[in-house]
């Protein structure tokens, strides 16, 4: 059972690695600047659901083996970087969202599968499962503590990032004007790239 102390200093740690500037935040925003809040919540349950299968897969031995084996690491890292820099140049050349008649949803909107999946490529989120399990799983809880860590830090981070999103769609209307639009995505996909260098050299 997770103590009260144990329980605020992880909740501390999850609002705090959640709520920064990162990789999920920064397309949180520009999803919410160009679809809107609603359209970006499967975006949203998609980051907190893919945290939480990640961190109970550190917590359950696949985080030892990545500080075991660096090299693996390193390629984790260089597939993230290579997928990160592609997101960019998507956001890069977004215009208005639109819908074609065989879609869905707006070109360019991620969802709830296509989120989750990204985390498993997010060197950010790997940083937060490992630091998670390293600095608050007790060696002796078994699954069961993994899992309630993994679920404080999943609710957590939901308000967190939501706040992003939320940000975004507020922005929407300031950035109605196609060009101002342009430039927003333009800045996104910079700031997105500006993310990827400090995290390659952690």
């Amino acid at each position: 059972m997770m103590t009260l102390p144990t329980l605020l200093a992880v909740m501390a740690f999850a609002m705090v690695t959640s709520i920064t500037p990162g990789p999920n935040n920064m397309m949180l925003l520009a999803s919410g600047v160009n679809h809107g809040f609603r359209a970006t919540l499967p975006h949203i349950a998609g980051i907190s659901g893919g945290l939480l299968v990640l961190l109970l897969a550190a917590g359950l031995g696949l985080g030892a083996l990545l500080q075991q084996w660096p090299a693996l690491y390193l390629v984790l890292k260089t597939v993230g970087a290579v997928y990160m820099v592609w997101l960019a140049w998507q956001l890069w050349h977004a215009g208005a969202p639109q819908v074609a008649e065989h879609q869905t949803r707006p070109a360019g909107l991620m969802g709830f599968w296509g989120a989750a999946a990204f985390q498993w490529v997010n060197p950010k989120a790997w940083m937060i499962a490992i630091g998670a399990v390293a600095g608050f799983a007790a060696p002796d809880g078994g699954f069961a503590a993994v899992l309630a860590l993994g679920l404080v830090c999943a609710l957590v981070n939901v308000p967190c990032i939501s706040l992003w999103a939320l940000a975004g769609a507020k922005l929407s209307r300031a950035l109605a004007e196609p060009a101002r639009r342009r430039r927003f995505n333009a800045l996104m996909s910079l700031s997105l790239l500006a993310s990827i260098w400090p995290m390659l050299g952690a």
